[in-house]
């Protein structure tokens, strides 16, 4: 009985070697792939704002004339997306005190707290939020932007004047901005009443970008 058992123990042992060896043999089940980061959008490019070549200018009522002055000091990033303009991004930033209106005494009173209060609030800036096709090459740019430490919507009326290449092969785009604003919605709120009525200052504020903008070189690959 006892050489039956082990007969056919070893018989058992024998049919389930094949089996064994195959599960052996078998490959690996494959790991799942790494989390990796999302790669940025194909067909965006980057541009920064030539300020040589640029201006960001404004204009204000004064009595009964308009009165013009010009930002000096700025930068901008623009991600553009030629296929997609709508996924483009716009981001600018001007420095406050370097406000001009070619008049030193006025000058130093718009960097006053009368006005922009540069000591406290020494940068304007504006970040889109939301492109819009109007037509060719037309576009409503909205944003918000941030001045003497409020930050309001505003949309941009952006016109696109294309792409060139100067003599060095640098890629450029040019663009044209406007919009209107009311100063006291940014706590501007300084004025002079007349004796004969009115005021001195008007409360519209006509905003005007002109943007000519350099292609950012890609980044060089990683070394090995």
């Amino acid at each position: 009985m006892t050489r039956f058992l082990k007969t056919t123990m070893l018989a058992a042992a024998l049919a389930a070697l094949p089996a064994a060896v195959v599960l052996a043999q078998a490959p690996a089940a494959p790991k799942a792939p790494a989390a990796t980061t999302a790669a940025p959008a194909a067909g965006v490019e980057t541009y920064m704002v030539d300020r040589v070549h640029s201006d960001a200018t404004f204009q204000i009522r004064h009595f009964v004339s308009k009165v013009r002055g010009r930002f000096g000091d700025f930068e901008g990033t623009l991600q553009l997306d030629r296929a997609k303009p709508e996924a483009s991004l716009v981001e600018f930033k001007i420095k406050a005190a370097s406000i001009n209106t070619d008049n030193q005494r006025r000058d130093d009173h718009l960097r006053s707290p009368d006005f922009f209060d540069v000591a406290n609030n020494p940068e304007i800036t504006f970040k889109s939020t939301k492109v819009v096709a109007r037509g060719q090459n037309e576009y409503a740019v909205t944003g918000n932007l941030t001045m003497r430490g409020v930050t309001k919507e505003i949309t941009l009326s952006v016109t696109f004047l294309g792409f060139a290449k100067d003599g060095r092969g640098t890629e450029k785009a040019g663009f044209e901005a406007s919009t209107v604003l009311n100063r006291k919605d940014f706590g501007i709120v300084w004025n002079q009443v007349l004796d004969a009525g009115g005021a001195v200052l008007g409360d519209d504020v006509t905003v005007s970008l002109n943007i000519e903008a350099n292609k950012k070189p890609a980044a060089p690959p990683a070394a090995d």
